[in-house]
C-alpha cells in the first residue's frame, strides 16, 4: 500500500492540476485487499504530511475478499441456498463443506496472528470448500454457468491478444524485456499464500470516522467472493455506525425504472448486491455498474 501512495503522491506532484480533484479508489476481488489498504495509506499519509494532501473522498471494493473469517462461512450456503435455487453440489458435499467449517475458520483465526499458519490455512479452506464446487464443473465467478476455458472458466481471448499487439505495447510503454500479458499468473499468485487469509477490515473504520464514503458492492451469482459473505463482514464491521447500519432496510436499488439490486445505506457505509452479475459486475452489467459508480461519487 505504501508504493501506491508514493506513486499517487510523485503523480500529483507531477501534475498538480489534478491534485485537488476527488479521489475514490475501487479495487475488484483481491482488490478487497488492495483497495481498502490505499485508502488507508492515503488517509494516514495525509495525517502525517505537511505537503500534498490527496483529496480522498470514498473507496469502493466489488466482489472482495476482505475478510476471510466472516466470508468463508457462506460457501456452503451459496453452494447449495443461493438466491438463483441452483443446488451446485449434492447433499454429502454440501454436508461435508458444513462439518469441516469449523476446522477451517480456527487456521484462519490462527493466521491473524502467526503468519507461519496463514499458507496452510489457505490450503485448508480452498479444498474444503472451494473443491467441491470446482470438482462440479462450475464457473466459481457465476454460479449459472459451466467453467467454459481453463483455468479462469472465461475466454479472454480477445484482450489477451490485444495487448499483446506491438502497438499496444508501445503505446504502453512496454518494453521488449517485459513478459507477455497473462490473465492469470498463478506463479504471482501463490506468492500471495500468506496474505490471502489476512483479514483487511481494520482498515475500513479509521476511513468511515475520517468522513470517507465506502461502498461494498457484489453480484449475487458470483460463488468464490460471494454477496453472502460480503454482505456478514460489512454488517459485522465495527464501527461506530455497527448498530444504524444494521437497522437501515434493505431497499430496491433501481436503474431505468427496473429492479437491478439491493441497496443498504447508513452513516457512510454502503452495501449494494447487484442482480444478475457475477464476479465481474461492470461484464455483467455494465449499464447498472455505471449507474452505480456514478451515483457513488455523485452522492454526499
Amino acid at each position: 500500500r505504501q508504493d501506491v501512495y508514493t506513486f499517487l503522491i510523485e503523480f500529483f506532484t507531477a501534475h498538480p492540476e489534478y491534485a485537488s480533484l476527488p479521489l475514490y479508489i475501487f479495487g475488484e476481488s483481491y482488490g478487497g485487499h488492495y483497495a481498502p489498504n490505499v485508502a488507508y495509506a492515503i488517509l494516514k499519509g495525509n495525517e502525517k504530511s505537511i505537503g500534498l494532501k490527496l483529496n480522498l473522498q470514498g473507496m469502493a471494493v466489488g466482489n472482495g475478499l476482505t475478510d476471510p473469517a466472516l466470508q468463508y462461512p457462506y460457501y456452503p450456503q451459496m453452494a447449495n441456498n443461493n438466491t438463483y435455487g441452483i443446488k451446485t453440489v449434492s447433499e454429502s458435499a454440501y454436508a461435508s463443506m458444513v462439518s469441516q467449517m469449523p476446522s477451517c475458520i480456527s487456521a484462519i483465526q490462527e493466521c491473524q496472528y502467526d503468519t507461519a499458519a496463514c499458507a496452510p490455512a489457505r490450503s485448508l479452506c480452498n479444498d474444503q470448500q472451494l473443491a467441491p464446487y470446482e470438482e462440479a464443473g462450475l464457473n466459481p465467478y457465476d454460479v449459472r454457468l459451466k467453467c467454459a476455458v481453463r483455468p479462469l472458466c472465461y475466454d479472454f481471448s480477445a484482450p489477451t491478444d490485444w495487448l499483446d499487439l506491438p502497438s499496444t505495447r508501445v503505446a504502453l510503454g512496454v518494453t521488449k524485456a517485459s513478459s507477455k500479458w497473462s490473465s492469470c499468473n498463478m506463479r504471482v499468485n501463490t506468492q500471495f499464500a500468506a496474505d490471502w487469509m489476512k483479514s483487511q477490515e481494520y482498515t475500513v473504520p479509521p476511513l468511515l470516522a475520517a468522513g470517507v464514503r465506502v461502498l461494498i458492492y457484489a453480484g449475487d451469482a458470483d460463488f468464490v467472493c460471494n454477496w453472502m459473505g460480503n454482505k456478514a463482514w460489512v454488517t459485522e464491521l465495527s464501527w461506530p455506525g455497527k448498530a444504524a447500519f444494521g437497522a437501515a432496510p434493505d431497499l430496491d436499488w433501481v436503474v431505468d425504472g427496473a429492479k437491478a439490486g439491493k441497496l443498504r445505506r447508513a452513516s457512510g457505509l454502503s452495501f449494494l448486491q447487484v442482480f444478475g452479475a457475477g464476479h465481474m459486475v461492470p461484464m455483467d452489467q455494465p449499464v447498472n455498474a455505471l449507474a452505480m459508480v456514478n451515483e457513488f461519487i455523485h452522492t454526499q
